[in-house]
């Protein structure tokens, strides 16, 4: 096992005994084997001619299985190796030039002591070259973000070609071990243009169906029904939970990245949708423990559970998550899941233990925050508004993630923070007031809304008839833990965006030649402490 994907990766060099994220080895390895897997299922689409759609979302939502914290559960990993190489062999058969095809194409089991094995083989240091295997997982990183926002946009109805046919050759490229780095780099940037694209796509399909996020006061306090905890990322499984159990006598509940949901107006229609539960994805063991009632995870954000937990028998996953010894709910062949075990188990149960009686106001998306542009342009003129801070991306369970809390109490109180993704856990709490009427912390949403803070940024150029986008009084300090985060980061920097700080660390997978031409090329930078990074961002 060797792993350095997420922030948390041990003591920043690489998890390879056991992941901090809690997967162990057999699963580590078993994720490896399906990134493999689908690099040849991607290379056999790039030289099929009229590909049903099917293979693109298979190569999706493999990716997406490998995100950190999403599934645990090796067997069930090892059911989808099996079933990629099946359909890959299958597309295969209609390839008349099959000799040409590398080893990843060619590669097929179904024998499960041989998949096995051949899991171990094929981890990401068998790339011998430093700067070779950073950029290429920097490119498979950014990959597996944008897999999972075209996955979410996809079971919507929603699809780009480009974005489809995009993730396939770029995951085929990774395989033709480059000795020229300037080559990657291309396929470094061509990665955040196509994450643009992705994240462009899933607003696109999320406010078409739900509605455009509108200012909302959210209620963090439990109520006296018993309810349901839906946590991860996919509005399309939120609404069908909604649907299902509008009359059933019990409460839906929001959690961590799913706390977006309460801004859509389509949600807002259903009754029995209380509000938000709890905080950021890395408390879950404990606020799990006194939700009482069924949870629901939908993606990724799951914490191994503690031998003092008590609610694996209450805990369902769905989608691209699992679990082992979780119930499943998986999705008929018309893409239809049924709820209805979660529901009447949920009758069952007690009413939430109330964690605190806490209400606060998000849903700053960027048709909101347009719709507020006159007022914003003339804060700024006036100079009442002196500077945004885009402090978007994750949380994390890091002791040194304090520093997003302190850096947000210190900013001057003429700074807006823009924000999206669960790193607004660390200071949405804080009661920072207003400017006028705006607030100091403007939550767009979950963390693939980062795209609502481009959109923000470019209008306010288009607004002030600036050239670069760069000269806006926007300072970019974003806090990083998994692979969407990566994308997110790729968009901005082919956007053009430069000065970025990343953090609490820089990621393990980049080599220092890595570092330095994003340090020369894009001014990205660490973070140090509040006091010397306040002095940055504060000029």
């Amino acid at each position: 096992m060797f792993c350095f994907q997420c922030q948390e990766t041990a003591k920043n060099e690489g998890c390879t005994v056991r992941g901090v994220c809690g997967k162990n080895e057999d699963t580590a390895n078993m994720q490896d084997l399906l990134v493999f897997v689908t690099k040849g299922l991607a290379e056999v689409i790039n030289n099929s001619k009229n590909v049903d759609p099917k293979y693109y979302d298979k190569v999706s939502n493999n990716l997406f299985v490998t995100i950190t914290n999403a599934n645990f559960d090796t067997d069930a990993i090892l059911a989808i190796v099996k079933e990629t190489i099946a359909m890959k062999d299958e597309l295969l058969e209609n390839i008349d030039d099959k000799e040409s095809l590398s080893k990843f194409a060619k590669y097929s089991s179904d024998d499960d002591e041989e998949l096995k094995r051949k899991a171990i083989e094929v981890g990401v240091l068998n790339i011998i070259n430093e700067d070779e295997r950073s950029l290429t997982e920097l490119v498979i990183y950014g990959l597996k973000g944008m897999a999972a926002y075209n996955h979410h946009a996809n079971v919507l109805g929603y699809r780009d070609n480009e974005v489809d046919e995009f993730i396939c050759k770029a995951l085929e490229e990774t395989t033709k071990g480059y000795t020229d780095i300037n080559k990657l780099i291309d396929l470094v940037m061509e990665t955040g243009s196509h994450g643009v694209k992705a994240m462009a796509l899933l607003d696109k399909a999320n406010t078409t169906s739900y509605g455009n996020p509108e200012i909302t006061e959210v209620d963090y306090s439990a109520g006296d029904k018993p309810g349901i905890l839906i946590s991860g990322h996919d509005l399309h499984d939120m609404k069908n939970l909604l649907e299902q159990s509008k009359d059933s006598g019990v409460e839906i509940y929001t959690h961590s990245e799913m706390l977006p949901a309460n801004y859509y107006p389509e949600f807002k229609k259903y009754d029995h949708f209380h509000g938000n539960y709890g905080n950021s994805w890395w408390s879950q063991n404990e606020e799990f423990e006194k939700f009482n009632g069924p949870i629901l995870m939908t993606t990724n954000c799951i914490v191994p559970m503690k031998k003092t937990n008590t609610y694996k028998d209450r805990m369902f996953t769905t989608g691209n998550a699992g679990y082992p010894g979780v119930s499943h709910i998986e999705a008929d062949e018309n893409g239809h899941k049924d709820f209805t075990e979660i529901i009447e188990l949920a009758k069952t149960c007690k009413a939430p233990t109330n964690l605190e009686d806490t209400k606060v106001v998000g849903g700053f998306a960027h048709n909101q925050v347009l719709a507020l542009a006159d007022k914003v342009i003339e804060k700024i003129n006036a100079g009442n508004i002196k500077k945004f801070v885009v402090m978007a991306g994750c949380d994390g369970r890091s002791k040194e993630r304090s520093y997003y809390t302190d850096f947000a109490k210190a900013l001057p109180e003429d700074y807006v923070i823009l924000t999206a993704g669960c790193a607004k856990y660390r200071y949405n709490k804080l009661g920072l007031g207003d400017i006028n009427g705006i607030p100091r912390v403007l939550d767009a949403g979950q963390c693939n809304d980062s795209f609502s803070l481009v959109q923000i940024a470019l209008a306010l150029k288009d607004a002030f008839g600036l050239d670069d986008i760069n000269d806006l009084p926007i300072e970019y300090n974003i806090a990083w833990y998994e692979q969407k985060a990566v994308i997110v980061l790729l968009s901005l920097l082919s956007l053009g965006v430069k000065n970025i700080h990343l953090g609490p660390t820089l990621p393990a997978f980049l080599s220092p030649t890595v570092v330095d031409f994003l340090v020369e090329n894009f001014g990205i930078a660490g973070n140090t402490s509040v006091e010397e990074d306040m002095e940055i961002f504060t000029k």
